[in-house]
C-alpha cells in the first residue's frame, strides 16, 4: 500500500532537468521519530514538476533505506498543495506563478480574504479588483493566470492523486487534452490507449477505479477496437473479423468471443471501423474483414490510381513508340561502359514503356547497373525524374549507386509540419516524367498512397527491390502485391554478376533464399562463422572481440563507422540492448564528456540512430550518425549524421541549365550537417552499435556482425536471415551455433500479412 509524506520544500538538492529527476529536502507537516533526520527534514526522491523552496507537496510513495544516503522517501506522485496559512498564500501569489502581483499586492489581498482567499478567487478570479490600488490591466492578467493554474492545479491532481499517474505522465496527458482532461478521462478512459499513453491493461485499471464494471461498453469497444489496431501494429492492413474478435476476448478475459459482435457493430455503425467481405487467399472463401478507416481509405485509394495510371498513355509512351532499342542501347553501353544482359535491358525499356513496372532481384543480379543505365537513358533524353527511397541511408546508397540526387520520400513530397501533410498531394503535382523508388521492400501502405497522390496519371513508376526481404515495419505488402497483381510490368533479375571465387556472400545470400544450408568452411575471403559457440554470454564476449580487435586489426576498418552489428532480437544477452551496451563501453567507454538520461549514458563519439521522423530537423527513422559534443550549461549535444559526400557535388554536377532542374521544388539529402539535440529530444535517439535486423533495412555496410544462437529460435527465419547479410558488401561475420543456422535457413514460415489491395488491383 502506498504511504504519503506532506510538507514544505526546505531546499532543492538535485535536478535533472531532462528526465524531472530531483532529491528534495521537506520540512513534514507531522514530524514522527524516526522519519526526519537530525534537523528535522526528510528527503525525498523521484521525478517530479520543478517546485521550488517553499512549496507545500504532498507525496505519494515508499519508505526506503539506501546504503549510501540513509533513510529516505521514494516518491511515486508528488502534488502540490495550496497554502493554508496566511503567511503562505502572500508568498504564493507574490511568486512568478502569478504575474504582476508583488508583496505588497498579495499582503492586501490576504488582508481583505483572509485564508478563504483560493477559495474566493478560484469561484470568481474578478474579485481581486476589489483590492484598493490595483490596475485593470493588472487584473486582467491576474484573471488569466490564476484561471490558467487553477484549471492545471486540478487537472493535474486528478490524474496523480485521484487516478495515481506519475507526475512526468500527468503533465504530458494534461499537456495533451488541457481543460478537457478530467471531462475527456472520465467519459472514456480508453482513450489514453488510443493516444498511447498507457497500454490497454493500465486504462483498464483507470476505468475500473472510475467505477467502469467489466461488462461496460465503453471497455468491450476499446477492447475490440485495440485488438484491429494491434493486427495494424504487427503489419495487416485489416483484421479478420473471427481473428479480432478472438484477440479482444483473450486480452478482456471473456469466453466467449461471441459477446463482442455487438460493440464491433457500435464501432460499425459509428464508423470508427469498417467491414468488407474479401476472398480469403488461402482457400478463395469469403472473408469479413474489419478495418481501421485510414487503411481502408488507403487501399482504395492506392487500388484506384494505379489503375487509373496503368490505363493511361504519357509523353515518355509517345516518345520511345519508335525507339531501336537495340541500337539505342547499345549506344547507352558505350557511353557508360557498361554491359547489360538481357533482362537489364528489358528492365530499362519497360521503365521508360511502362507506365508501372517492377525491377527486383537478389543482390548482385545487377539491379544498380540497371539502375545507372536507366538514368543515362533519361539524362539523355531529357526526361524530369526523380529517385527516391523509405529511408535516409536507403537513399543515400541510391544517390551513390547512380551519381545522381536522391531523397527519401518524405523529402521528395515536402512534409511541411504545420500543417502536418505533404506539400505535394493530389491537388498539388510533382512535375515529372517518371519516378525511381528503391528498396520498395520497406514501402508501407499509407506513404505508398501519399506518393501516388502526388503523381500525375501521366507519370510513370518504378518499382525497385527485393522482394525476399523482410516487409515493411508499417502496414501492408506493397511490392508483392504490386508484383501478384500483374497490373506492373515485371523484370526479376535471377543472374548472379557480383561474385568471385572466393565471394560467398551472394552466393550464400541466393543459398539461403533457396532453403540451402551456406557455405560455412571459411574458406572464403567474406564470409565468416564461428560456429561452436553454445553458451550466449560466450557469444557476446566474442562478438565484442570480433568488432574491437580482430576485424580492425586484420583488415584495418573503423570499429564503429564500418562495422555494424544486426540482432534479430532486443532482449536477453545477445540482444540489441546488451550487445549496444557492451560495445559501448568496449568502443567508447573513456573519459568523454558524456550525459546520462536514466540508465542510459550518451558520450561524445557515440554511434546513435534516431528512431522517429524527426522534419523540423529534417532527420529521419532509422538514420544513424555520431555525437560530437555535449554542452552541459547549454543541455545540448550536436550529432553528424551520416549522408554521405556527395549529395551537394551531384546538384553542381547537373547543372542549372539542365531541364531536370530540382531547384524548384526538391532539396538534395543535405550535407553532412551538425544536428542539435536538446537533452529533452534524446529519446529520440538510441544507441547504434548494434540495431535489429528490421532497422538494418535500406543500408548497406561494409561489414555485418550477427549471432545467431537458439535463443532468439523464434524469431529465427529465412528471410530475417537473409536481409541481414544481404546488407554487407564486404563482410559477414556469424557468431553462434550450426543448429541455429539450419533452423534458420528451413524456417521459411513468413508471417501472413492480411491485406485487400491485391485483391482490389485485380478486381
Amino acid at each position: 500500500m502506498a504511504q504519503e509524506v506532506t510538507g514544505v520544500i526546505d531546499r532543492i538538492i538535485f535536478c535533472n532537468e531532462e528526465n524531472d529527476y530531483r532529491v528534495v529536502k521537506i520540512t513534514p507537516d507531522n514530524p514522527r521519530p524516526p522519519t526526519p533526520v537530525d534537523d528535522g527534514t526528510v528527503t525525498v526522491v523521484g521525478t517530479m514538476p520543478a517546485f521550488r523552496e517553499g512549496d507545500s507537496i504532498q507525496f505519494t510513495g515508499k519508505w526506503e533505506n539506501n546504503k549510501r544516503f540513509g533513510r529516505q522517501f521514494r516518491a511515486r506522485t508528488a502534488v502540490q498543495r495550496m497554502p493554508r496559512t496566511e503567511s503562505e498564500i502572500i508568498s504564493y501569489l507574490s511568486s512568478d506563478k502569478v504575474k504582476g502581483i508583488g508583496p505588497d499586492t498579495a499582503a492586501k489581498i490576504v488582508d481583505l480574504f483572509g485564508e478563504a482567499t483560493f477559495e474566493i478567487l478560484d469561484e470568481n478570479p474578478y474579485r481581486v479588483s476589489e483590492v484598493s490600488g490595483i490596475r485593470p490591466a493588472i487584473v486582467e492578467r491576474f484573471v488569466k493566470d490564476w484561471t490558467k493554474n487553477h484549471v492545471q492545479r486540478h487537472m493535474l491532481n486528478f490524474l496523480q492523486e485521484y487516478l495515481g499517474f506519475s507526475s512526468r505522465l500527468a503533465r504530458r496527458i494534461y499537456a495533451s487534452y488541457g481543460a478537457e482532461t478530467r471531462r475527456s478521462i472520465r467519459t472514456d478512459p480508453y482513450i489514453l490507449t488510443t493516444d498511447e499513453f498507457l497500454t490497454f491493461k493500465e486504462a483498464d485499471d483507470i476505468a475500473r477505479k472510475l467505477g467502469m464494471l467489466d461488462g461496460h461498453g465503453e471497455r468491450l469497444r476499446a477492447g475490440v477496437l485495440q485488438a484491429v489496431t494491434d493486427f495494424a501494429r504487427d503489419g495487416h492492413t485489416f483484421a479478420p473479423r473471427n481473428g479480432a474478435l478472438a484477440r479482444a476476448a483473450k486480452f478482456l478475459k471473456i469466453e466467449d468471443k461471441s459477446e463482442l459482435s455487438g460493440p464491433l457493430n457500435d464501432l460499425l455503425n459509428a464508423e470508427e471501423l469498417g467491414e468488407e467481405e474479401l476472398e480469403n487467399d488461402k482457400n478463395g472463401k469469403q472473408l469479413r474483414a474489419i478495418y481501421l478507416p485510414r487503411f481502408w481509405h488507403a487501399e482504395n485509394a492506392v487500388a484506384e490510381k494505379l489503375r487509373d495510371m496503368a490505363r493511361r498513355s504519357s509523353g515518355l509512351i509517345h516518345l520511345h513508340r519508335n525507339t531501336d532499342w537495340t541500337r539505342f542501347l547499345a549506344d547507352l553501353s558505350r557511353s557508360e561502359n557498361l554491359s547489360l544482359s538481357r533482362q537489364q535491358e528489358n528492365a530499362v525499356r519497360a521503365a521508360l514503356t511502362s507506365k508501372i513496372s517492377v525491377l527486383t532481384g537478389g543482390p548482385g543480379t545487377g539491379k544498380t547497373a540497371t539502375l545507372r543505365m536507366l538514368v543515362s537513358a533519361m539524362r539523355q533524353r531529357g526526361h524530369v525524374f526523380h529517385l527516391a527511397a523509405p529511408t535516409g541511408r536507403a537513399a543515400r546508397r541510391l544517390s551513390d549507386a547512380t551519381d545522381n540526387i536522391a531523397s527519401t520520400i518524405h523529402r521528395l513530397l515536402k512534409w511541411d509540419p504545420d500543417t502536418n501533410g505533404f506539400t505535394f498531394h493530389e491537388g498539388n503535382h510533382l512535375r515529372t516524367d517518371i519516378v525511381v523508388i528503391d528498396e520498395a521492400s520497406m514501402l508501407d501502405l499509407l506513404l505508398f498512397n501519399s506518393l501516388l497522390k502526388a503523381l500525375q496519371p501521366s507519370t510513370h513508376l518504378l518499382l525497385v527491390g527485393d522482394i525476399d526481404q523482410l516487409p515493411s515495419v508499417g502496414a501492408g505488402n506493397v511490392l508483392s502485391d504490386v508484383i501478384n497483381s500483374d497490373i506492373a510490368k515485371i523484370t526479376r533479375l535471377n543472374q548472379v554478376f557480383r561474385q568471385d571465387d572466393k565471394s560467398h556472400i551472394a552466393s550464400n545470400a541466393h543459398r539461403i533464399n533457396l532453403g540451402q544450408q551456406p557455405f560455412i568452411d571459411n574458406e572464403s575471403s567474406d564470409f565468416f562463422f564461428f560456429k561452436n559457440i553454445r553458451d550466449s554470454e560466450a557469444v557476446a564476449d566474442m562478438i565484442v572481440d570480433i568488432v574491437t580487435r580482430r576485424i580492425p586489426n586484420r583488415w584495418g576498418l573503423d570499429p564503429a563507422r564500418d562495422i555494424q552489428v544486426i540482432a534479430p532480437m532486443r532482449k536477453g544477452m545477445i540482444g540489441v540492448n546488451n550487445l549496444n551496451s557492451r560495445l559501448q563501453q568496449a568502443l567508447n567507454g573513456g573519459k568523454t564528456a558524456q550525459v546520462k538520461f536514466g540508465n542510459r549514458i550518451l558520450r561524445v563519439g557515440d554511434k546513435v540512430m534516431q528512431t522517429r521522423n524527426d522534419y523540423d530537423k529534417e532527420v529521419f527513422n532509422g538514420d544513424i550518425g555520431f555525437i560530437q559534443s555535449i554542452d552541459t550549461a547549454e543541455k545540448t549535444l550536436k550529432i553528424r549524421f551520416d549522408y554521405g559526400d556527395n549529395a551537394s557535388s551531384l546538384k553542381a554536377q547537373i547543372g542549372e541549365s539542365d531541364e531536370n532542374n530540382y531547384d524548384d521544388f526538391l532539396e538534395p539529402l543535405p550535407d553532412s550537417d551538425l544536428i542539435t539535440y536538446q537533452f529533452s529530444e534524446t529519446d529520440d535517439l538510441t544507441l547504434a552499435y548494434c540495431i535489429t535486423v528490421h532497422k538494418s533495412q535500406g543500408s548497406e555496410f561494409p561489414v555485418v556482425v550477427m549471432p545467431i544462437h537458439t535463443q532468439q529460435s523464434w524469431m529465427l527465419r529465412r528471410n530475417l536471415l537473409y536481409t541481414a547479410i544481404t546488407r554487407a558488401k564486404q563482410l559477414v561475420v556469424l557468431v553462434g551455433t550450426r543448429g541455429a543456422l539450419q533452423q534458420a535457413v528451413e524456417n521459411d514460415n513468413v508471417d501472413e500479412r492480411h491485406s485487400g489491395l491485391l485483391q482490389r488491383l485485380q478486381s
